[in-house]
């Protein structure tokens, strides 16, 4: 078994390079589509959302419901590769970690 402080040490190096990346994935942008790119959002790798493009021809009060459904399947798809990105970049962080079979980060 490994010495105390050395599993120590390595606790607290994934600890930063979690945190690394954590604070990493705000800075990625993914955008979500839809209607043919009628409606587009873009997110951060976080989720959070940054901004709201929406086509002019969708914005008169004949096409309210259109627009809705199209704005929640823009959100989704935007949420969707902000997963997808989070999760290569935290690929990335721990594909130099030893890490035990079935351990997860973050924690």
């Amino acid at each position: 078994m490994k010495d105390l402080n050395e599993i120590l040490g390595m606790a607290t190096r994934v600890q930063e390079e979690l945190s690394r990346a954590q604070d990493n994935l705000d800075k990625i942008e993914v955008e979500g589509a839809s209607g043919g790119g009628l409606v587009k959002v873009k997110a951060s790798a976080k989720g959070r959302i940054i901004g709201i493009d929406i086509d002019e021809s969708l914005l008169a009060p004949s096409e309210k419901q259109m627009l809705e459904d199209l704005v929640t399947a823009a959100l989704n798809d935007a949420r969707k590769k902000a997963d997808e990105a989070s999760n290569a970049e935290m690929g990335k962080m721990t594909s130099g970690l030893q890490l035990p079979p079935g351990f997860k980060l973050p924690f």
